[in-house]
């Protein structure tokens, strides 16, 4: 069985070693034009992570009595996050796709005709086609924005310097990162974010409280507002009439699937602004997959990776299919910010536990800063199906409220659970007991 893999970011190469794990003999090729290891590897997840590591580590020490805080040095986060990303070189990553056993093709691929794939001018023929090929940063159609000179997390996260100042157009997770990071670096910042609070995807209280705590670092929030136009300069003129002067603009308004140029009408492949349109196997069309971003059902490393798996199982003919009740979210702010399962509609119950009346956030930090954990249930069947927390490494202990909701565990069986003290998992504890008393 030949096997086409379109698309070499992480999901795809997850892709990859899942089949090999099924299927030793399938002839396994993968194709990519950039670095194999994709977006979270080189741009997002793990350049990010570990430059707000750094900022996160100097500003715990404002808050230790008897420690004194310091803003990281430039050169130091850079040398770090370099480092991580292999300065941008995915030998290592080659290095394992040898190891499955799986050919890569350098180059763009589109789909010739059904059952060929083309890289560059040679024909690659294929029995099953996974499409993984991701997605990229959405800009929005502002008057004047090609006028300027502007980031996406791309630049972002490959810069080598710190401007003075920074105006970040949207507030969700990735804007609100990297406005910290920035921020914490010495920069003047300002977020610029159109609706109602930030982190939109995310319950208000997460973002509301956010927003509080951004300002009482400096930075500048600005909700329910939007860019109408850009000059250069930077000059951004604002829906409210003020007009922002800035060194740099950092685009963060979202991600948009790449589903162009990959000849998918030669193809029964259906697909719609999300992306591509698949079934709960991950199947586009016949002998057609779709897995991560490009499918538009959470644009998340795990999502792609969990999707990954589900349809590498039913590629060899196991009995897989995905299930979506429980998607986890971290969003590595300080505090961190988590989230799993819904957390709104009609006829849930909710209740909300502040972290400050836990023991282990005395211990953790003075003074103490605002976090909460909050869990939302099905009053009828007495389970959880969503919860949202910001606190100290909120996305660490998330978990138990991933497996509960995808387990379907009912409320009285997690309060008889032990959680270990002092730690923030206690607020699991809190939250489901006064939950219990809402159920009644």
């Amino acid at each position: 069985m030949k096997v086409v893999v379109l698309g070499g970011g992480s999901t795809g190469e997850h892709f990859v070693g899942a089949l090999r794990r099924f299927d030793d003999d399938a002839q396994i090729t993968l194709v990519e034009s950039r670095l194999v290891g994709g977006e979270c590897s080189y741009f997002a997840c793990m350049p990010t992570k570990t430059m707000l590591r750094a900022t996160e580590l100097g500003a715990s020490l404002e808050r230790a009595p008897g420690l004194h805080g310091a803003r990281p040095e430039p050169e130091g986060v850079w040398s770090w996050r370099d480092w991580m990303t292999s300065d941008w070189d995915d030998a290592g990553q080659l290095h394992y796709l040898e190891e499955w056993n799986c050919r890569l093709e350098r180059g763009e691929g589109r789909v010739a005709r059904p059952g060929v794939v083309e890289v560059d001018g040679q024909e690659l023929e294929y029995d099953r086609l996974v499409l993984a090929t991701g997605s990229r940063p959405a800009i929005p159609p502002i008057d004047g924005l090609d006028s300027v000179e502007y980031w996406t997390n791309r630049e972002a996260t490959r810069t080598h310097r710190i401007p003075q100042s920074l105006v970040v157009m949207g507030g969700g997770p990735v804007g609100a990162e990297l406005a910290q990071f920035f921020s914490r670096m010495g920069a003047k910042v300002t977020i610029v974010e159109r609706g109602d609070h930030l982190l939109g995807r995310v319950h208000p209280d997460a973002g509301e409280l956010l927003a509080e705590l951004f300002r009482e670092e400096g930075i500048d929030v600005r909700v329910g507002v939007g860019i109408e136009r850009a000059e250069p300069g930077i000059r951004l003129l604002l829906s409210d009439g003020s007009a922002l002067e800035t060194e740099r603009l950092l685009i963060a308004t979202g991600r948009r699937p790449n589903v162009e140029r990959l000849g998918l009408e030669e193809l029964d492949v259906k697909t719609s602004p999300r992306g591509i349109e698949v079934d709960e196997r991950l199947r586009a069309a016949d002998d057609v997959w779709a897995i991560g971003d490009v499918t538009g059902v959470a644009q998340f490393t795990h999502v792609g990776k969990y999707q990954a798996r589900v349809a590498a199982a039913d590629l060899a003919g196991r009995r897989a299919k995905a299930d979506y009740r429980a998607i986890p979210a971290g969003i590595f702010t300080d505090p961190e910010v988590a989230t799993v399962g819904r957390t709104e509609g009609d006829g849930l119950v909710s209740v909300r536990v502040p972290l400050g009346s836990l023991p282990r956030l005395s211990t953790y930090e003075r003074p103490k800063r605002d976090g909460f954990v909050r869990v939302f249930a099905d009053p009828r069947q007495r389970v959880l199906v969503g919860a949202v927390c910001v606190g100290p490494q909120a996305a660490e202990w998330l978990g138990q409220f991933t497996l509960a909701i995808r387990a379907e565990v009912k409320v009285e069986t997690l309060l008889d659970t032990i959680q270990p003290y002092p730690t923030f998992s206690e607020g699991v504890f809190y939250a489901l007991q006064e939950l219990q008393g809402s159920l009644s």
